[in-house]
């Protein structure tokens, strides 16, 4: 037998100490050490093994590795199949994330289904509710498939054995945290546990070619819970984000081995379920209001996706010495920085105003080529005075107020005439680099930001 022994790891920070102690030495989180055994010594046979250098790999030239088998599984839900990178592929890896109730197992259901329609033998398991559970979801979603399996079962081994005997296209455990080995003393959800099992899941995607989908609990801030690594083993990981009090939902690619990353497929929530959206642009500029002052429209791309979106803003007096800042949907600091521009650059007075930025949907901007609608909605609200209705921005403030150019701006530029817009405001030094400009969309190029908001509100 090894000799093991025992050492306790934080699960919100990795933080490993000797001892169990009740607050974190490094986070200073109370009740996330968990207990880890370590093997000493390992087995005989297994030190003898790795002594000799003896393996069941064997080198090969790249021209002679072929890569049949490995044809993607269409779904007939393409945003799914987009983020994924044009769908399921044989032996993968997938790691789903998101805030509680925000709709993963729906979704993940709806997926199974399908694929159990059109590839054959899925197998769903749950070691969070009862299959009776998912059952009475699947009738309420109006989900029927014959050749879909569930089972409520937390022990790996089980897991496995249920694999082996069904031989399944793909298996979806919901989730990692509530699946532990029996061969470990520590606790199902631990950094142990996490690791192992899905060490034990990733041998089987790979040695077996069925695809594996694992879904993952969250930490208060927002990533997937347990030691790093595990984002590490996993091919792919998504993660589906949304406000719980938008019926939008976004499914969001960080991690993909099998296509390009940061792609995001756009879903609704409905009494349905969980709908696609094809077209996300429309829908999130659906009901807006034109001619309102403190709202522009902002070009952004969402991987390889141009996403047209609204950005609003208010400014209103503050009867408080020092003015808030507001921002919903777009970073703060990043809201900071454009107020500042606009008050020493454009000599817009905010220091007696509070600001507040919303953008419509429940959508999150992180990319800086939104700055520019967001300065001009600022503005607009200062002023009162409405943005032309059928103008849209895109463009990057610098701190001296010049606007910088972006990527991928021509795509960006197809998507705002497709949508209808005759006018879109963007960096002068972009403008020249423009190899095909859209025949019907008029760009204004501006040098700086002041230049910008002449040009964008309407003449009083």
């Amino acid at each position: 037998m090894a000799k093991t022994r025992s050492r306790y790891v934080c699960s919100n920070c990795n933080r490993v100490t000797a001892a169990y102690v009740g607050r974190c030495p490094k986070c200073g989180e109370f009740n996330t050490m968990e207990e880890e055994v370590l093997v000493a010594e390992a087995p005989p046979s297994k030190r003898n093994r790795r002594a000799t250098g003896q393996s069941d790999s064997k080198p090969q030239r790249l021209g002679e590795v072929t890569a049949d088998g490995f044809e993607r599984l269409p779904l007939p839900l393409p945003e799914f199949g987009r983020v994924l990178g044009g769908g399921i592929v044989p032996g993968s890896l997938v790691l789903v994330g998101g805030d509680p109730g925000i709709g993963k197992s729906t979704l993940l259901l709806d997926v199974s289904a399908l694929t159990a329609n059109a590839h054959g033998t899925t197998l769903y398991v749950s070691g969070e509710e009862s299959s009776r559970q998912i059952k009475m979801r699947a009738d309420r979603l109006g989900i029927t498939a014959n050749d879909l399996y569930l089972v409520t079962e937390t022990k790996l081994q089980a897991i496995l054995n249920h694999v082996e005997q069904l031989q399944p296209t793909l298996v979806i455990v919901d989730s990692i945290q509530t699946t532990f080995a029996e061969d470990l003393t520590s606790a199902a959800g631990s950094v142990s546990q996490v690791r192992e099992c899905a060490s034990r899941f990733q041998e089987l995607a790979k040695t077996s070619g069925v695809s594996v989908f694992l879904v993952g609990h969250v930490t208060k801030e927002g990533t997937i819970a347990g030691p790093r690594v595990l984002e590490h083993i996993v091919d792919t990981v998504l993660y589906l984000e949304g406000d719980p009090f938008h019926r939008y939902r976004l499914l969001r690619s960080v991690k993909n081995r099998f296509g390009a990353t940061s792609e995001v497929g756009v879903f609704e929530m409905v009494e349905k379920g969980m709908v696609e959206v094809p077209n996300p642009s429309e829908a999130f500029l659906a009901e807006r209001q034109v001619n309102a002052p403190g709202s522009t429209i902002a070009v952004t791309m969402e991987g390889t996706r141009p996403l047209l979106v609204e950005v609003q803003a208010l400014a209103s007096s503050t009867t408080f010495s020092n003015p808030r800042r507001t921002a919903n949907g777009v970073d703060y600091n990043r809201l900071l920085l454009i107020t500042a521009v606009l008050t020493r650059r454009v000599r817009v007075k905010l220091h007696d105003k509070d600001v507040f930025v919303n953008v419509i949907g429940g959508l999150q901007i992180d990319e800086p080529a939104a700055d520019l609608a967001i300065a001009v909605a600022i503005g607009s609200s200062v002023k009162d005075r409405a943005v032309h209705a059928d103008m849209a921005f895109v463009g990057e403030v610098g701190l001296s107020g010049e606007l910088r150019a972006v990527s991928q701006l021509e795509a960006r530029l197809k998507e705002a005439k497709k949508l209808g817009f005759k006018r879109c405001v963007i960096p002068k030094t972009a403008q020249r680099r423009l190899t095909e400009p859209p025949k019907g969309l008029d760009l204004l190029g501006c040098r700086n930001l002041a230049e910008a908001i002449d040009v964008a509100l309407i003449q009083a």
